[in-house]
Order: structure tokens, then C-alpha cells, then sequence
């Protein structure tokens, strides 16, 4: 009787461990196919300087979150200028019309740029450095995702020097815009790293505050 029993058990125990497979491999297969025909967009709210906390926009975030399975879009990451009253967001999404919907819908503020990227390796962050977003408008047409990566990689050679870490990159080739988070004790750090690295200076550098 009870080696029938201790079979009875062995048996649950497989089926288990056969069932939870079975779910892993099922929510994997989902996962991927939510993923299908998305691409990834960084879209940025211009509000007025002063007019805009981080609590703010976290708060903001989690309509996002609450609001998102509705137009198929995952929120990554986002980032807050608080002294200049910006904000910028980096999701996957259909098209830039689901990401615009989805904010109207969550909240009301709506993007005043939505940029359609593509990004590079990404690299962990330093806690005890300040977070920077720089931005480099080089007009449409004008750049491609491999000469950022190509500028990148002499950035990493030369970011020691100047105690910079460059975290990631993304790159919209439409409008010729790139846009670089690093982390950094200062904004001087960061110009003198891309001036010795290939020459190419930003035009704004934002200290931002980044949430998920």
C-alpha cells in the first residue's frame, strides 16, 4: 500500500513539474508574440520649466502601465527634467498613434515629439552618479545607426579619462536625432568626452531623473 502510495506521489510530482513547463513555455510563446510588429519609440513632452516633479510623472506612468495592454504598448523606461519641465519616455509599440493614444487615454498628456528609434548595447549605471541625457540634432537624413555605433564605440574608449559611463544610445535616422543616457558627476564631463571621442558636441544635456 504504500508503494502505491509513494507512486501515486512521484507521479503528481512529474505531472507538476510537467504542467508548470508546459504554462513557462506557453506565457514564453505569448510574450513573443505580443513583442511581434512592434518597434521602439522615445517619445518627449516639452512642459514649462518648473512646472513638473518626478512624483508627478510617476504617477502619470502607472496610468500609462494601467492603460497600455489596451493599444498594445509596454512602457520601458522614462526620464524627468524637472528644471526644464521635460519628460521623455521609451516604449514598444505598434505605431507612434498607439503610444499618443495611450497617454491621451492614461492621463492627457500627450507627446510633443515621438521619435521612432533604434538602440544599442546597454550598460549598467552607476548608483552613485547623476543621471544625463544629451541630445544631438544633426537634421534628417544625416545620420545612420551605424555611425552612431561607431561614434559610440569611441566614446567607451575615451569615457574613462573623464569618468563618464555611457549607459545607451538611440538613434531616429528619419529626423537625424541621437540621444545618449550616461551617467556623470557633470554635464562638462560628458561635451569633453564626445569632443576628444569624435568631435560630434551635443545640444542639450539634460540632468534627468530616470523611472520604470
Amino acid at each position: 500500500m504504500k508503494n502505491i502510495t509513494l507512486t501515486v506521489l512521484v507521479c503528481l510530482f512529474f505531472f507538476n513539474c510537467a504542467k508548470v513547463k508546459e504554462s513557462q513555455e506557453v506565457a514564453s510563446e505569448e510574450s513573443v508574440k505580443s513583442n511581434e510588429g512592434k518597434h521602439l519609440f522615445l517619445d518627449v513632452h516639452n512642459l514649462e520649466p518648473g512646472k513638473v516633479t518626478f512624483e508627478a510623472v510617476a504617477d502619470a506612468h502607472q496610468k500609462d502601465l494601467a492603460t497600455q495592454g489596451k493599444y498594445n504598448v509596454s512602457f520601458i523606461k522614462y526620464w524627468v527634467d524637472e528644471e526644464a519641465g521635460k519628460v521623455y519616455c521609451l516604449a514598444e509599440s505598434p505605431d507612434s498613434v498607439s503610444l499618443y493614444n495611450t497617454h491621451k487615454e492614461a492621463h492627457g498628456l500627450v507627446p510633443d515629439l515621438v521619435h521612432e528609434v533604434s538602440d544599442g548595447p546597454e550598460a549598467m549605471r552607476r548608483a552613485d552618479q547623476t543621471l544625463f541625457l544629451d541630445i544631438h540634432h544633426l537634421g534628417p537624413g544625416k545620420v545612420t545607426a551605424a555611425d552612431v555605433a561607431g561614434a559610440h564605440e569611441k566614446d567607451l574608449a575615451v569615457q574613462g579619462k573623464h569618468d563618464v559611463n555611457f549607459i545607451n544610445y538611440w538613434v531616429d535616422e528619419k529626423l537625424g536625432v541621437v540621444m545618449c543616457l550616461s551617467d556623470s558627476k557633470d554635464a562638462a564631463s560628458i561635451i569633453d568626452t564626445h569632443k576628444e571621442a569624435h568631435g560630434l558636441i551635443p545640444d542639450e544635456v539634460r540632468k534627468v531623473k530616470q523611472g520604470e
